[in-house]
């Protein structure tokens, strides 16, 4: 790309599709076992919602495929590289997904604690699947089914709570439920997100995925 005025492999259309698939499945599984877990804890009931089937999940495609896009493209195709170029690829991950977290603290029912959820379960998350990956289509797979996960089962995406197959009835703890923010703002998912998170740093770093600042600036 000449806006990045470099190569840009982690945007190459060979092997796309295999990233894609590779990272909805990690991002189906989080929210499914996030989902499962709080149920299991008697934080959520669902209960089918009767709309169009075509229809609802067709419009969860077309709305959550743009956000993930659009979000990832930014914060880790071009914050997270322009940065790790600075000041490599830790400082990198801790500022973006920082970044990551204050850009949803105007979503209907953010705090300060969603906030530092999503930073860590999102922005961690999120960045050390790049870095692990080098492939920007891995993390929009991970992302997109992710949020359509949630938007099928009725659970509200980051604050935003629109029609989805299911309608969730929430009981007990916001911690544990995430309340009206959502599950993004349970304890659980930030759990597992960092436990993640971790593993896939730990693969980056074995495979020369994460660079300091003297090799970046290289």
């Amino acid at each position: 790309m000449r806006e990045a005025r470099r190569p840009t492999p982690e945007i190459a259309r060979s092997g796309a599709a295999r990233e894609v698939l590779l990272g909805g499945g990690i991002g189906l599984g989080f929210i499914l076992v996030s989902a499962l877990l709080i149920t299991a804890f008697g934080g959520y009931s669902f209960t089918w919602a009767g709309d169009g089937f075509v229809s609802v999940g067709w419009t969860a495609v077309v709305v959550q495929i743009g956000a993930a896009v659009t979000e990832e493209l930014l914060f880790r195709g071009l914050a997270l590289q322009a940065l790790e170029q600075l000041w490599g690829s830790r400082a990198a991950i801790v500022i973006t997904s920082l970044f990551f977290g204050v850009a949803h603290l105007g979503a209907p029912g953010a705090s300060a604690w969603s906030g530092l959820a999503i930073a860590l379960e999102a922005g961690v998350l999120l960045g050390a699947a790049f870095l692990w990956r080098r492939n920007i289509w891995f993390v929009v797979g991970l992302h997109f089914a992710w949020n359509t996960t949630e938007q099928l089962l009725g659970i509200p995406v980051s604050g935003h709570a629109p029609k989805g197959l299911f309608t969730v009835d929430i009981h007990g703890s916001t911690l544990l439920t995430g309340g009206s923010f959502g599950l993004e703002a349970s304890i659980m998912p930030v759990l597992m997100g960092v436990g993640i998170a971790v593993l896939m740093l730990f693969r980056a770093h074995r495979s020369g995925g994460i660079k300091s600042r003297r090799s970046a600036l290289r």
